[in-house]
């Protein structure tokens, strides 16, 4: 059934008398329509932009590897930090901006809603430009500690720098995109994301090897392209959002520290979640870089980007799960509000787990993709055929923590990502130090991933986003 078919359908919400003022019918959607069929079709044009989205950074990534293993190996160096930088922006404090404006439309407050615009902005831009300016400064050190050297430091070093300069404008695009998605539209943000896609597509291998009137700029060209279609994709949400055609309005409204608030509470505490992410893959390239060398970082990171390719799979559906949970808990839902949690997560649970049992199966598909060199083939297949089948878990707990950005409860992702990354790295270690072998290392971070999705999931389903309110 088409949405604006479903949308005609629902009931009116019966609202007490300090919220008589009318909801629109994409907000009454979210508080009543069936759960399941919902939750899809919101989902699938941000599952299928994202699925975009990740596949032009593989094909980037494979223009890249033309140039070379040590370009290969350079990009391997700044991709932690750089998928840190999009999770951030798009997914932790995207998550709370979405959340707030979810909550807000949810429980009747308008006015609330449309000034929380101007004050995401402000947020998202403000920490992007302190996000570029760190990595500007440190990026250097950063990667030799990472065991970047010669050449495919000078690769992560060329690329880095072009990117990490335009990130107050990733940051931008994100706060705009999640301003939409938080009153349940996602098929905006989408199709601009997916024009971006297309631009991106030729644009970058131009720019990499200067076809027709482009120049050659290697490395930096991949850069450029990205920043470039960034801050198109940028402008589109920003026209979007002044027509007034955005069911919120941007509006210069006076800065309220409670509306800052309502953003930062969830966004700072999802931004240490998603950090902890970041964190296990930056530290298990330190620990694989000084074990394995330039080739086995080369092999840990183009296996691993199939595990980050999860992340943008399953944030297509995160992303309706935050709306769907934050305008129920806004409208006094609960029990629906944690229906629609454990139905994202049984759905995220399948397809990751698909994804990473095929992996397990044929590694060789993916790693081949990239690279034919003897190293790189032997210690991506080994960390796929280990940690793929464990991707399940890491899917459904990617789905809950989304879920819980929408009910506003972040303390159980927080903890469980915190056990994630005690079991990978500081498991990881002992096992590498005692046996010498990547094998046991992969071990620990496959352990790892299915302790993070059974923890949330227990944690969630158990209810305790409620506890606090029941106590109260």
């Amino acid at each position: 059934m088409p949405l604006d078919a479903a949308i005609q359908k629902l009931p009116l919400v019966r609202l007490t008398p300090a919220e008589q003022r009318p909801l629109d019918p994409r907000t009454r959607l979210l508080l009543e329509a069936p759960i399941a069929p919902t939750l899809l079709r919101l989902a699938w044009p941000n599952i299928a932009v994202m699925l975009a989205q990740a596949s032009v950074g593989l094909i980037e990534t494979w223009w890249v590897s033309r140039l070379g293993i040590d370009a290969l190996a350079g990009m391997a160096l700044v991709f932690p930090g750089f998928m840190l930088m999009q999770m951030l922006s798009g997914g932790a404090m995207g998550g709370g901006i979405s959340s707030s404006i979810a909550r807000a439309l949810g429980g009747g407050r308008r006015d609330d809603a449309d000034a929380l615009v101007l004050h995401a902005i402000i947020i998202n831009v403000a920490i992007g430009s302190v996000f570029s300016a760190l990595v500007l400064g440190f990026g250097p050190s950063f990667y030799r500690a990472l065991g970047g050297e010669g050449a495919s430091l000078e690769a992560a070093l060329l690329y880095s720098n072009v990117v990490f300069a335009g990130t107050p404008l990733v940051w931008l695009m994100n706060a705009l995109a999640s301003v939409i998605r938080g009153t349940g539209n996602m098929l905006v943000p989408s199709l601009s994301v997916c024009v971006g896609v297309v631009l991106l597509v030729p644009l970058s291998p131009c720019l990499i090897f200067g076809i027709g009137p482009f120049p050659m700029l290697g490395v930096a060209g991949a850069g450029i392209a990205v920043v470039s279609t960034t801050a198109f994709v940028a402008v589109v949400l920003a026209s979007y959002i002044v027509a007034g055609r955005s069911v919120v309005r941007f509006v210069w409204s006076r800065l309220r520290r409670a509306l800052f608030a309502d953003i930062l509470r969830v966004g700072a505490v999802a931004s240490v979640t998603t950090a902890q992410t970041a964190v296990t893959v930056v530290l298990t390239t330190a620990l694989i870089g000084g074990a394995g060398g330039g080739d086995a970082i080369a092999g840990y990171g183009t296996g691993v980007r199939l595990e980050y390719l999860l992340i943008p799979l399953v944030f297509g559906l995160g992303a309706p799960l935050v709306a769907l949970v934050g305008t129920n808990i806004g409208a006094g839902q609960h029990a629906r509000a944690l229906r629609v949690a454990l139905t994202g997560g049984v759905i995220a649970f399948a397809l990751a787990e698909a994804i990473g049992v095929a992996a397990a199966l044929w590694p060789a598909a993916w790693l081949g993709l990239f690279s034919d060199h003897p190293g790189m083939l032997a210690t991506g297949a080994q960390y796929l055929r280990i940690v793929g089948p464990a991707y399940g878990f890491f899917g459904l707990g990617l789905a809950l923590y989304f879920a819980s950005q929408g009910a506003g409860r972040l303390l159980w992702p927080l903890l469980a990502g915190l056990v994630r990354l005690v079991i990978a790295v500081g498991g990881g270690w002992v096992a590498l130090r005692l046996t010498g072998s990547l094998g046991s290392l992969f071990a620990a971070l496959s352990l790892g991933l299915v302790a993070y999705g059974v923890i949330l999931s227990a944690a969630v389903g158990s209810g305790a986003w409620f506890r606090r309110k029941a106590s109260a």
